[in-house]
């Protein structure tokens, strides 16, 4: 079910910046004069959205000269395969989620375990949102690219990737040092359907692929220099990727 967007939807969060809401999941938008780089593309239902949104601060889809993703899960892909047949943009990644993208497996919480967790609240409402939005649509990115080169990218904005397994093998954070922003993706969230908890968190256990692993990667966030931290879902968070490290640790393991 394709999301209207709205005005409210799309934070500017500095003056080249943008976290755009989608249904229950973000993307960002980084420009550079007329072009930008585009970290993460929604859901499958989410694709209008993405390519309003690039409108609504002035670009369009020509102007993305990459799509970054965090992690290759459907609401975190959406539209990056129609960006790349329709209007050649890369779509980039940590080498070890190219196999996933292009779906030579999928390492993506199943029907049946999200079933075995309908009891907690706002699981089932999540679920039935998540199919409607695509969440189990074959989302395939046939060419997905691994980073050219370490370190920062020759991109707008000058991403730099953070390796941050857990959630799944190849999941990145993106630091943009010189606007003080870290996106997350689902390595540290601000709030999710299925959770009671606001504030910086990890996701509930079924969604990861291995908890141990994303409990550890908050370290690496932790020595991120940011003061503004950019989520996969949730609003966006004002404070240190330091503290907002510390509070998702906190709350993981009462």
């Amino acid at each position: 079910m394709p999301k209207a967007l709205r005005d409210e939807d799309i934070v500017q969060v500095r003056s080249d910046v943008y976290s755009v809401s989608g249904s229950n999941t973000n993307w960002v938008i980084v420009k550079e004069g007329d072009s930008c780089t585009l970290i993460d593309t929604g859901y499958p239902a989410d694709r209008d959205a993405v390519l309003a949104s690039l409108e609504a601060v002035g670009l369009n889809p020509r102007s993305v000269t990459a799509v970054l993703v965090t992690h290759a899960h459907n609401d975190h892909i959406g539209a990056a395969e129609h960006l790349r047949v329709v209007y050649g943009v890369p779509v980039l990644m940590h080498q070890d989620e190219v196999a996933h993208a292009r779906r030579d497996f999928l390492d993506q919480v199943s029907v049946t375990q999200v079933l075995a967790q309908g009891w907690r609240p706002g699981v089932l409402p999540w679920a039935v949102h998540a199919l409607r939005a695509g969440g189990t649509t074959h989302v395939p990115v046939s060419e997905p690219q691994p980073f050219p080169v370490p370190g920062a990218l020759d991109l707008p904005g000058g991403p730099v990737p953070v390796h941050t397994p857990g959630h799944t093998n190849g999941h990145c954070a993106y630091h943009l040092p010189g606007s003080g922003i870290l996106v997350t993706g689902d390595a540290l969230v601000t709030a999710h359907p299925t959770s009671r908890i606001n504030g910086p968190q990890l996701l509930p256990a079924m969604f990861h692929t291995d908890r141990s692993r994303a409990l550890d990667s908050l370290a690496l966030i932790e020595n991120v220099d940011a003061d503004v931290l950019l989520p996969g879902h949730g609003p966006v968070h004002h404070g240190s990727a330091e503290k907002a490290a510390l509070a998702a640790r906190e709350h993981a393991v009462r």
